[in-house]
């Protein structure tokens, strides 16, 4: 627990700590010093453990020895096996276009300073080794093809904030606390206690924003909105919210820039999506994964998010 930070700032306690190349925090509205070092606790190891398992960068975890099988069979548990399902339905309603499988590309695609955007041969060669149709798994054993590599970038950092929500959640409602979990942009708050004000969240780079509107009736799972109003801050007192997008990461080649969200069918960056897609959700894993939908339908997202009947902010 020496990593952890661990401080009071005015009616709450922030939890801080790195994780998953990001940095992470866990906000509590709460008195209870105790309550405050037993959550941190309980995010810190719960991160750990999913990181420890699924990351591509750690040798000898779970990840590694799926991408090491050189086409044998794999024994997975039924988490893996559950992560490995929401993979395939999100690349089943994206059309092929999510796939863990494409991991591959960043061996030729680095978007730093400096690097020069790979050749049409590299690239072709490359998305031989794509498709998640290939993968076979059942709730115990996986088998890929040799050369594949899979990568739960995509889907981890969300599931491991609804995995930790989840644990401190009975807490929190015991003592009537409340929490915001957020791990690099990716969040979800939960309230126990109506006089708690909510949180307050910022979003970054929003110069032109829509909200758009739930067709269902809000539930108390629902409530997290976006203001009408064009701002960079919103409140937040229960729900989830996830941002995709390219102001970041992006590669600047021969005066055009490349976004570093790929499409596994051609191996090439996606045109003309938003340079940010906000998504509100009832959970991180569902506001991540749409928002991700989005971007990958490039400038077809706005229409997407609409079709979907899910609560969003664009930034073009």
């Amino acid at each position: 627990m020496s990593d952890i930070q661990i401080e009071q700032q005015n009616n709450h306690y922030k939890i801080a700590f790195n994780a998953m190349a990001s940095p992470c925090e866990v906000l509590l509205n709460t008195r209870d010093d105790s309550l405050v070092n037993q959550i941190a606790e309980l995010a810190v190891n719960e991160t750990r453990r999913v990181e420890n398992k699924f990351s591509r960068y750690q040798q000898g975890n779970l990840c590694w020895a799926m991408n090491h099988s050189e086409g044998q069979s794999v024994s997975i548990d039924q988490e893996c096996f559950q992560l490995l399902e929401y993979a395939e339905q999100l690349f089943e309603l994206s059309g092929g276009l999510f796939d863990i499988t494409s991991g591959v590309l960043r061996k030729i695609w680095r978007f730093q300073s400096g690097e020069k955007t790979p050749s049409k041969d590299q690239i072709t060669a490359h998305c031989r080794h794509i498709g998640f149709q290939k993968l076979q798994f059942t709730q115990t054993k996986f088998i890929m093809p040799k050369h594949m590599e899979i990568d739960f970038g995509g889907i981890g950092k969300e599931y491991c904030v609804d995995k930790v929500a989840n644990l401190i959640t009975p807490l929190c409602q015991k003592s009537g606390a409340s929490f915001l979990v957020n791990f690099g942009g990716d969040l979800i708050a939960a309230n126990f206690n109506n006089t708690h004000p909510p949180w307050v969240v910022g979003l970054e780079n929003i110069q032109q924003e829509e909200a758009g509107t739930s067709k269902e009736t809000n539930s108390p799972n629902q409530t997290c909105l976006p203001k009408q109003n064009k701002q960079t801050v919103i409140e937040v007192s229960q729900g989830a919210i996830a941002t995709s997008g390219s102001t970041k990461r992006f590669l600047e080649y021969e005066g055009k820039q490349y976004a570093h969200i790929l499409n596994p069918k051609t191996g090439y960056p996606i045109n003309g999506a938003p340079r940010t897609v906000t998504v509100f959700a009832q959970t991180c894993s569902l506001a991540g994964g749409m928002s991700t939908l989005a971007q990958l339908q490039g400038s077809s997202a706005e229409a997407f998010l609409k079709q979907s009947g899910v609560k969003y902010i664009c930034s073009w």
